[in-house]
């Protein structure tokens, strides 16, 4: 075998070399591990010696209750989505093993290449586009853990999500319907919410051409999300209170006593997808495509009160008195809400699949917030279900686009000692939030003063190159590094025509070097052992940059000198092969300079102390994970598998504070469990039945950096869970396949700041041609 280095290794490693010698007083480096527990990804890097995990469409039909692309992720090791309801828009994050679920900008999540994560910002609004993917199209879904590919940016750091769609190579069809409903249960709750969803697909390919269309309509109506609350009062009723009754005594999440008051956020959706790919072959090799997808959201959030007066009326506002005490209620206290979202997403590609000596493709996509507007009104109920006074709040022209050149060079064929991967990355992204008073009707009525208006802009050009480097039968290398340029540019923020705090900031421009290197052995034919390092730069959101909606101290308050997030990770991988089955070990450890989270410092201009997005000087997590998968175990028919991860993730440094200075120093990173698990058993009972019994657990976590929030099962808490689930499928003829599922099984009552789902059933039909 040919064993001579190509100069791009050569400069590689020259690169990684003397870079780590230039981070001695960055974080401590350990090797950690990767695993493969699928077939080989059609859509991310290969010929990398990492850990990779896959599932196929036809597996997520088979044993998951799926009815968002989310779900597909449902029992993968260490990943959790937190989606609150059926069809959860804006707040299904995706959290990894050393990043919870209010870190969005720390996962990558794409679309046959086409970027559907929303890096415009940072927490639960920003989740990804899951919209934008329908269960039915789904061919498969692998995932990359950890930045340890030089071909994608430092939100991989945490994982890279990439959904496969399907492309027909003769003419299909598809159709199914389903029905789902939830028993809910909770403080003076107590009713049952439904939900339906559609779908129709249909491909085809003839000579050079093949298209495909998936149109889906999702009608849910999820379970109360948030709570008007009040601390126990001390005082005396005004003497205009009215009596009330049906506030549910309990406890916060820090086991402070409070009074729920009723729900606020409590949204009845209906979305329309729809998706056309269309693809011609100019030659055996070369492939031109085009995919349009269409994302359409109408949502209503409407609130209930618990309080009855005397007579058994419903109280929303003024002042009232519960148990002798006095209380005020605000119009803000429950909400309604009307939204209305058009998203549109452009891809096109052109690629060359010689696998000869060289091999490219050029990708570009588009995201657009085509229409994106939400009501909400300021008038008290009930009177603000007739009109009233209300904001409304415009995102229309927000997104962002993006263009890769790749290329694979060959240098000694295909079973060469070496394969180099490279290419030119750009992303651009824009914000623009414009938010206005309606003096007269909040449903309908058009814009009139301003409230709030930020905007901004962010770019991130990246080159990047990798050797894989086969030096032997046995051993396997890469070797890749990552050049960015990032800048932020045009960011502002208004109040209003006059007001003094409108602020436009100073553009900004930043180079960064990400090294990456993996290495395999194959210790013998069932045997592998891999190890990887990388670091990874995430930087700041044009929304942490820029994204004020207060000039009051919060949270919200603009730093536009944010310092980007900066990790090594490293990963060390036993993987076994056990005939029927696969086991791997995983070690990993990440430490990251700049985390970025809402906090509070004291600031000696202001001389006061200001909560913001702020820095977070180290936080380090060393954890083990472990998974097994196998088909036919036991005995013929039997399909296991499950996933352990023990992940210690504290704060080392930091300058700021919750409470009191230092009161973070030591404490759980937020939403990053010490635990978590899943297991899933499915048993083929012939060629017509299966079922399929899965189960995830999670221990306890924290919302907060200084883990004040001890009560998680209370809201806004971060709660354990241990949640099962049941999916039965039957195939009636060749055509027709019926599917009863239950989520929850056990009916387990779980927080993560907004209650989970309780036990939830679903029943669905579908036509395959």
């Amino acid at each position: 075998m040919n064993h001579r280095i190509t100069p791009l290794t050569a400069a590689i490693l020259a690169a990684f070399s003397s870079h780590a010698i230039a981070q001695q007083s960055a974080p401590e480096k350990s090797l950690g591990s990767v695993t493969v527990t699928s077939g080989r990804p059609s859509s991310l890097p290969s010929q990398i010696p990492t850990t990779m995990e896959g599932i196929t469409g036809k597996q997520v039909e088979a044993t998951i209750n799926a009815t968002d692309s989310e779900d597909a992720l449902k029992y993968f090791p260490s990943l959790l989505v937190r989606k609150r309801y059926i069809g959860d828009y804006n707040h299904a994050v995706l959290s990894s093993r050393a990043s919870g679920t209010g870190n969005s900008a720390r996962s990558a999540v794409y679309a046959d290449g086409i970027l559907l994560s929303n890096y415009l910002g940072n927490g639960a609004t920003y989740a990804p586009r899951w919209g934008l993917v329908t269960p039915e199209e789904i061919e498969r879904v692998d995932v990359l853990y950890g930045p340890f590919s030089a071909a994608y940016p430092g939100n991989s750091v945490g994982a890279v999500v990439d959904y496969v769609t399907r492309m027909p190579t003769q003419f299909e069809a598809h159709a199914k319907v389903s029905a789902f409903s939830q028993p809910f249960k909770l403080y003076n709750t107590d009713t049952t919410y439904h939900g339906h969803q559609s779908s129709a697909s249909l491909g085809d390919r003839s000579g050079a051409w093949s298209w495909w269309l998936n149109v889906n309509r999702t009608d849910s109506h999820g379970q109360p999300l948030t709570f008007p609350t009040r601390a126990i009062s001390t005082s005396a009723p005004a003497t205009n209170s009215v009596e009330v009754t049906g506030a549910v005594a309990g406890l916060d999440r820090t086991n402070t006593p409070w009074l729920l008051l009723g729900t606020a956020t409590e949204y009845h959706t209906v979305q329309d997808h729809a998706k056309a790919k269309l693809a011609y072959d100019f030659s055996p090799t070369i492939r031109a495509s085009y995919t349009l997808g269409v994302w359409e959201n109408t949502s209503e959030g409407r609130p209930q009160t618990y309080l009855r007066n005397s007579a058994g009326a419903p109280v929303y506002a003024g002042p009232v008195s519960i148990n002798g005490k006095g209380y005020t209620l605000l119009p803000s206290d429950f909400n309604l809400s009307n939204e209305s979202l058009e998203h549109v997403m452009h891809g096109l590609s052109l690629k060359s699949t010689t696998r000869g000596a060289f091999d490219w493709e050029a990708a570009a996509s588009v995201y657009v917030y085509n229409r994106d507007q939400l009501r909400a009104a300021t008038t008290a109920l009930p009177a603000a279900t007739s009109g009233g006074a209300g904001t409304i709040q415009d995102q229309d022209g927000t997104g962002w686009n993006t263009l890769a050149l790749k290329g694979i060079w060959r240098p000694d064929g295909v079973k060469g000692a070496h394969i180099v991967d490279f290419g030119y990355q750009q992303e651009n992204y824009r914000l623009h939030i414009l938010k206005s008073n309606i003096a007269g009707d909040w449903r309908s009525d058009s814009a009139g003063t301003l409230s709030n208006e930020v905007g901004g802009k962010a770019q991130l050009r990246s080159l990047y190159g990798q050797d894989r480097w086969a030096i032997t039968p046995q051993w396997q290398a890469v070797f890749g590094v990552r050049l960015e340029n990032w800048t932020a540019s045009n960011g502002y923020t208004r109040f209003s025509a006059t007001s003094t705090a409108n602020t436009s900031y100073a553009d900004r421009s930043e180079n960064f070097i990400s090294p990456k290197a993996a290495l395999s052995y194959r210790w013998s034919d069932d045997t592998v052992f891999k190890a990887s390092i990388g670091r990874a730069v995430r930087m700041p959101t044009v929304s942490e940059l820029y994204g004020a909606t207060s000039t009051t101290n919060s949270q919200y308050i603009n730093d536009p000198n944010l310092k980007p997030e900066k990790s090594w990770t490293t990963e060390l991988t036993a993987e076994k092969d056990l005939g029927d089955a696969r086991m791997r070990l995983t070690f990993f450890t990440e430490n990251v300079h700049d985390s970025l989270y809402a906090q509070t410092t004291f600031d000696p201009a202001a001389n006061s102390n200001i909560s913001r997005v702020q820095n977070v000087g180290r936080i380090k997590t060393n954890g083990v994970e472990m998974a097994l998968s196998g088909t036919d175990v036991i005995r013929r028919g039997l399909d296991l598998s499950g996933s352990v991860t023990w992940a210690d993730s504290r704060i080392r440094d930091n300058a700021g504070f919750v409470s009191v200075p230092g009161d973070t120093i030591g404490k759980y990173q937020p939403r990053v469990p010490e635990w978590r698990a899943t297991a899933v058993a499915t048993y083929r009972f012939g060629e017509r039945w299966s079922a399929t019994y899965g189960a995830r657990y999670s221990g306890p976590q924290y919302s907060t950096l200084n883990n004040a929030d001890v009560n998680g099962f209370a809201y806004q808490g971060a709660s354990k869970y241990f949640t099962t689930d049941l999916r039965v499928r039957y195939q009636i003829a060749r055509q027709w396949t019926a599917s009863f599922g239950i989520d929850n099984l056990n009916n387990y009552q779980y927080w993560n700041f907004h209650p989970y789902p309780q036990r939830s059933f679903a029943a669905e039909l579908r036509f395959d041609l």
